[in-house]
């Protein structure tokens, strides 16, 4: 008899003890009538400093199917999330998140849309996304819409997450993106071959607090604009051009305007005026060159994107 395909579940975890048994009962309940597949239960305890990792301890103890990848540190989800795909053993890997915003219930619909279209790809997209608030709503539709328009040939789906399934041939392509600046997201889009949608309706947090603020939020839209467009560096360039231009033709203007007119040339308060927004762009486009020259800089450092503090199993 041929060995069934293995399926392997990866589960970021940051300060999750709120959820995390609620998390694995329920992703347990929806795998187990499912007799086509194995499945491994991979949790990446992503530097907790709650209770965490001793409820994933215990987890492993009960449930043979989990393996528990402990980082030695908080690397930020993008890291523990490419720790969990380097760790995958699977035929397909499927991404969740602990606070069940991705229902575990919706596993089985999603492995049969796989194999029933034969994708290398199946991303969850989000129809509803409950439980956010209105601007968070709005500024995530506003984030896909430029980072699409600026991203050149990337075309990033609009309302995903990280909720997805992968088969073997997509992962091992994404294992080989180290970059250490991680928009996953893009990641996923960037590597292509055959992907469809998955809709589904997001759900609220479980329990416990989200660990994404306005500014982790506004500081990961930050490595997906400079990580998939040189977009901003041009606009830099062109605004300057503009600014330049229009300086010359003033310049003219008020020198003519002086020798033919014999008008006074303007003072104080028009010179402070151009000075101050000269200066503005000026450190605008600075500020611009130095996001893009930062992340060079942690690019040619070549640090491994996450260490690995210890892997915990179930002891037979």
């Amino acid at each position: 008899m041929n060995a069934r395909a293995l399926i392997s579940l990866i589960i970021p975890c940051y300060n999750e003890q709120a959820v995390i048994e609620l998390c694995h009962r329920r992703v347990a309940a929806a795998v187990d009538p499912i007799r086509d597949y194995d499945f491994e239960i991979i949790y990446i305890n992503d530097g907790s400093r709650d209770e965490t990792l001793r409820l994933l301890e215990g987890i492993a103890q009960s449930d043979k199917r989990t393996r528990i990848v402990n980082l030695s540190r908080n690397f930020g989800k993008e890291a523990a999330l490419t720790a969990g795909l380097d760790n995958a053993k699977g035929d397909a890997a499927i991404i969740l998140d602990a606070d069940l915003q991705d229902p575990p219930e919706l596993i089985p619909k999603l492995i049969h849309a796989w194999k029933d279209r034969d994708a290398d790809v199946v991303y969850g997209q989000r129809t509803s996304r409950l439980g956010e608030t209105w601007f968070k709503k709005f500024s995530a539709s506003a984030f896909y819409r430029l980072i699409n328009r600026i991203s050149g040939r990337v075309d990033i789906p609009y309302n995903t997450g990280d909720f997805r399934l992968m088969n073997r041939r997509a992962l091992d392509a994404l294992k080989d993106l180290r970059e250490q600046h991680r928009f996953m997201k893009g990641l996923f889009a960037w590597i292509g071959y055959k992907q469809i949608a998955f809709p589904y309706v997001r759900e609220p947090r479980a329990g416990g607090r989200t660990k994404w603020d306005y500014l982790s939020l506004w500081n990961l839209s930050l490595e997906g604009i400079t990580g998939f467009s040189m977009t901003p560096l041009r606009l830099a360039s062109i605004f300057g051009f503009i600014i330049s231009a229009f300086a010359f033709i003033f310049g003219c203007y008020i020198l003519l305007h002086t020798l033919v007119a014999g008008s006074d040339v303007p003072g104080y308060p028009s010179l402070m005026v151009m000075v101050t927004f000269l200066s503005g762009i000026q450190l605008l486009t600075i500020g611009i060159l130095g996001e893009y020259i930062g992340r060079i800089f942690n690019e040619t450092k070549k640090r491994p994107l996450y260490f690995i503090d210890k892997i915990i199993e179930h002891n037979t």
